[in-house]
């Protein structure tokens, strides 16, 4: 693999990390790899584990991820039918799962990051460690919103997610692009890249290759505009030191309105199901 970009943590460390390019999956690699990976987590920057609602920035993410938790649970809803069984990995502090489950879901988490499992249990969400601590069930649908990036040794990975998928089941990805435009603007401060959190980045043809090994495929492709807005505001402030919010602003469009013609969004959800 070839270096592709040089790039550093902005969040907790200031370390450099080179990303790789792996061109038979058309997806980077970070490298190096951390061994204690948890430590990447520690900051209160990391929104996603505090629920954090104090700044202008924190209550525009809050106000977007009520919207978006909406437009998850339609999503699911509509590609599964009968029984609701559903396994959220990477459950934060609960806010999909207990969504889901208030939906009348049937309903179990995985999170490893202990901040985050305590703020889910104040809101009654009780998550497992590990994808081991589930007993012996299959999901109808599984869930990994801002996930996947994030698992080490990615193909034992997956074959563990598709194990634990029922027969039919659906599996719902959510991921960064770095092909985006707003991810070749910023190059190495778009926020997309968050290394080392984030140990793979993905393109289309990176998750189609991966799951097709698993005998998966897409079956649909759905963008996530709101992410272009969300990382710009990132990537402008580890590039400048400030926020720019207008500037951001102007970018995010830019990066959607081109993806209209590209289809290449800052992030996609993607549907997989069994190949037939």
């Amino acid at each position: 693999m070839k270096l592709y970009l040089r790039t550093k943590d902005f969040v907790v460390s200031n370390e450099e990390f080179d990303l790789l390019y792996d061109e038979h999956n058309d997806m980077l690699v970070t490298q190096p790899q951390p061994q204690n990976i948890s430590a990447y987590y520690e900051s209160e920057s990391y929104i996603s584990h505090t629920d954090a609602n104090t700044s202008l920035f924190e209550k525009l993410y809050q106000k977007v991820k009520q919207y978006n938790l909406r437009k998850k649970l339609s999503l699911i809803n509509r590609f599964n039918r009968g029984s609701q069984n559903l396994l959220d990995i990477g459950a934060g502090t609960g806010d999909f799962l207990k969504v889901a489950q208030t939906a009348g879901w049937k309903g179990a988490g995985v999170e490893p990051n202990e901040k985050a499992k305590a703020k889910a249990l104040e809101k009654g969400m009780y998550l497992n460690q590990t994808l081991k601590d589930l007993k012996e069930e299959k999901y109808t649908c599984i869930t990994l919103w801002h996930v996947l990036e994030h698992l080490p040794d990615l193909d034992k990975q997956i074959t563990n997610i598709v194990n634990l998928l029922a027969e039919n089941g659906t599996i719902f990805i959510a991921v960064p692009n770095f092909k985006s435009y707003d991810a070749k603007h910023y190059g190495s401060y778009w926020a997309g890249f968050d290394v080392p959190r984030h140990l793979w980045h993905f393109s289309k043809k990176a998750i189609s290759n991966l799951f097709e090994a698993h005998k998966f495929q897409i079956v649909k492709t759905i963008p996530m505009p709101f992410d272009a807005f969300y990382v710009a505001l990132l990537s402008e402030k580890y590039k400048t030191g400030r926020q720019n919010m207008i500037r951001a602003f102007f970018i995010g469009l830019w990066s959607n309105m081109r993806a209209w013609f590209t289809n290449e969004y800052s992030s996609h959800i993607y549907i997989l199901k069994k190949a037939n």
